[in-house]
């Protein structure tokens, strides 16, 4: 080799010590260089070997390699702080290397569990060769996989030339836009029948003149926070108890008692303050003895009356789970209410049996409305289909709008769901807990009811019509309050009502029923059909057991137009024709508080009217559309010998304002057979027209929210003919009522 040649191959020499550090772009114009002014066959094998060198360092595989080389199965990625590589795969094989939290590599083969992995022999990229292992899929310290397994990634030739014209130049970081050969997974629409095939989605080629992606073995940058649920605080954001709008700890926030109870407690405390006044005026009784208006010819009195109540509804609920997407693992949930009144007459007797008791009552009393545990049994699906299992003072309604059954009996109860929550359940027995004569709170003090009930029912969501929630039941009533009478806080007689030879009496009623709400197209739906079958043992008017055959059915048809609501009710409840012959055929709730033609804005459902019996028997019971003549509602029996109703009844809703709803209901009210009251006043039946009942109202939210309610309504009863027959001197029954709620 002459002087010159050697003088030329000193830049090659320094050439080769810089070979990992320069560009692959500068190499190949050294490459160049050098060429064209070397013999070809001395140069040319020096610079492909730095070429090649080169390559190796920088991850990126000659073409023939490319072409060659084995495809990669997956993409793993190391969860684990360290995995470790065996020769065979199997851990009591030797361990030739090791893999760290954050790593990604390429796997070529699965056999139970394990990946054969490719770990380099030098620290030169693999320059003298690689050696095959196996890597174990394992569980992580907090039950996650050790492994996260992904699509495989593929190294494309084209991104290893040039593009003339570009300004593109080679990359060791870019990755080409092929779809990952990985299976397909089908999506499926809860309700639908066909999957969706998820379409084929590129990955895009990175470009190279932009920042190049991580590499592959940078570690993840992730900082282990102790609690997440406080992140706001730790960053000095501080929010005031009283505060229910911001994170707040006394709102099941934030997790509580984390070192006693564990994580995942929450603490949630509602607090309502439900406030009343009412003025009314309906027939009332003149008492027998005495009165303070004396003079009086009429067996009715003055019926005006006014009601001041306030209710604290303090509940406190202890739960365990993340109940974003599934039910809380445990609940305990207790709910005081404190109430006090103060109500006012015109007559002696109305609210005490003693005729000294005066013309006001002012008490006070708490009831337990809530006390009972819930248990998450199990998920029998991964959409959190689940059974669930509840114990004690608990809620409970029959149907959508509480016609049948609406309170908080003490019972167990076996709930949940199935198919993507299509379908939901609930299993139950329940014992009524006898009530507060006032309050009309539970009262815990004394012993439960022997009234107790079984209910099954099943939902099933968009049937026989999407948007349709249909519901069959099935209820069980047994009722063996038939040892002794039961006389009420105020001394009346409650229990049996005062009706014939007021023997104390039970029955044994099955209701079926099947229910529906939702909408079809525009119009919306509401409709209740039960069919009531059992046995009287002996009631006291008919003095005989009587064979139990009543129906009921109440539908509401409603639409939306923009701001306005129009609404149309039809209910009608059977009456009976004989009250002396064997068969009991007027319908009667166990315990209704129904949600129609008004609810508590109607007169005739808010108010009980007496009938007869110095006040004893109520026409209907206070929050209730049948007229079951009932000594109350609350601490009354079921009776099915009644008159029925026939109620046609249309209502508004108009929203005025985002915060301001006003309500208007008439309703057309017929007794479906007079025979039982023709009897009970010994006189001939009256005639079957109730009247007309026409209520407004209006809702007030001024806050858009909850928090603050205001309502108020009046309502006036429009006597028809056989109102007048039963009260004559009675010319203007009317209730007005205005309620405040305060929500935390």
């Amino acid at each position: 080799m002459n002087k010159n040649n050697i003088m030329r191959l000193k830049p090659l020499a320094v050439g080769l010590i810089l070979a990992g550090l320069l560009p692959l772009p500068a190499m190949a114009q050294i490459r160049a260089d050098i060429r064209g002014e070397t013999k070809p066959n001395l140069v040319t094998q020096v610079t492909d070997t730095v070429e090649k060198v080169t390559r190796k360092v920088a991850g990126i595989p000659d073409m023939a390699e490319l072409e060659n080389a084995e495809r990669p199965l997956v993409l793993l990625q190391v969860f684990d702080n360290r995995s470790i590589v065996h020769a065979k795969p199997n851990k009591e094989s030797r361990a030739i290397g090791e893999f760290f939290k954050g790593q990604l590599v390429d796997a070529y083969e699965e056999k139970d569990g394990w990946y054969r992995v490719r770990i380099q022999d030098s620290l030169l990229g693999g320059f003298l060769g690689s050696t095959d292992g196996w890597v174990q899929q394992g569980t992580g310290q907090f039950g996650e996989q050790s492994l996260g397994v992904f699509a495989p990634r593929a190294f494309s030739a084209d991104v290893l030339q040039d593009q003339p014209g570009t300004g593109i130049r080679p990359s060791s970081t870019a990755t080409p836009g092929l779809v990952p050969q990985t299976p397909q997974v089908q999506r499926a629409i809860p309700g639908r029948d066909t999957p969706i095939v998820p379409r084929d989605i590129a990955i895009p080629v990175i470009d190279p003149s932009q920042v190049p992606p991580p590499l592959p073995n940078l570690p993840r940058e992730t900082v282990a926070v102790p609690d997440r649920w406080r992140i706001m605080q730790s960053l000095g954001f501080k929010f005031p108890l009283f505060d229910p709008y911001n994170q707040n700890v006394i709102k099941g926030d934030l997790p509580v008692l984390q070192n006693t109870l564990g994580p995942d407690w929450f603490f949630n405390l509602g607090i309502i303050a439900d406030t009343l006044y009412e003025q009314r005026n309906f027939p009332v009784p003149v008492p027998p003895a005495t009165s303070s208006t004396p003079g009086q010819a009429n067996i009715f009195g003055d019926g005006e009356q006014s009601i001041f109540a306030h209710n604290l509804i303090v509940s406190l609920s202890l739960t365990k789970g993340n109940t974003t997407f599934k039910p809380p693992d445990y609940e305990f949930r207790l709910t005081p209410v404190f109430n006090y009144t103060d109500v006012r007459v015109n007559e002696d007797r109305l609210l005490k049996i003693a005729s000294s008791s005066g013309d006001v009552r002012r008490e006070g009393f708490v009831g337990i409305q809530e006390a009972f545990v819930d248990v998450h049994l199990r998920n029998v699906s991964d959409r959190y289909d689940f059974d669930s299992l509840r114990v004690g003072i608990q809620p409970f309604i029959s149907d959508f709008r509480g016609f049948l059954f609406q309170d908080l009996p003490m019972g167990i109860r076996l709930f949940g769901n199935r198919n993507n929550n299509i379908y939901q359940y609930n299993i139950g027995y329940f014992k009524r807990v006898e009530k507060d004569t006032n309050s009309g709170l539970n009262d815990i003090r004394q012993d439960l009811r022997d009234d107790d009930f079984f209910v099954a029912n099943l939902y099933r969501q968009d049937f026989p019509f999407l948007g349709f929630t249909s519901q069959v039941s099935y209820i069980h009533n047994r009722n063996d309050e038939d040892g002794e009478r039961y006389f009420d806080a105020n001394g009346f007689l409650a229990r049996p009502s005062s009706l014939g030879d007021q023997k104390p009496f039970g029955y044994h009623v099955d209701y079926f029923g099947f229910s529906g709400d939702g909408h079809y197209g525009r119009m919306n739906i509401t409709t209740s059909t039960y069919y009531a079958t059992g046995k009287t043992d002996r009631h006291p008017l008919a003095q005989r057991e009587q064979d139990i055959d009543a129906f009921f059915h109440a539908t509401e048809l409603s639409r939306d137009f923009d701001w306005f609501r129009l609404r149309g009710s039809f209910l009608y409840a059977s009456g009976d024709e004989d009250p002396f012959d064997g068969k009991a055929e007027g319908f009667d709730a166990i315990f209704e508080n129904p949600q129609f033609a008004g609810a508590d804005t109607s007169f005739f459902i808010r108010q009980n009217i007496p009938l007869i019996g110095g006040g004893g028997v109520a026409l209907s019971g206070r929050n209730g559309v049948l007229p079951s003549l009932r000594s109350s509602k609350e601490q009354g029996q079921s009776n099915f010998i009644n008159p029925g109703l026939l109620l046609v009844g249309i209502g508004a809703d108009i929203d005025v304002l985002p915060e301001l709803r006003l309500v208007a209901n008439l309703n057309k009210l017929e007794f479906d057979n007079t025979n039982v009251l023709g009897t009970l006043r010994q006189q001939r039946p009256p005639s079957t027209d109730l009247g007309i009942d026409a209520s407004v109202g209006f809702q007030y939210r001024p806050f858009f929210s909850q928090n603050i309610v205001v309502n108020g309504s009046f309502a006036k009863l429009l006597p028809g003919k056989g109102y007048k027959e039963l009260f004559p001197e009675d010319k203007d029954p009317y209730s007005f009522l205005f309620n405040v709620i305060l929500s935390f």
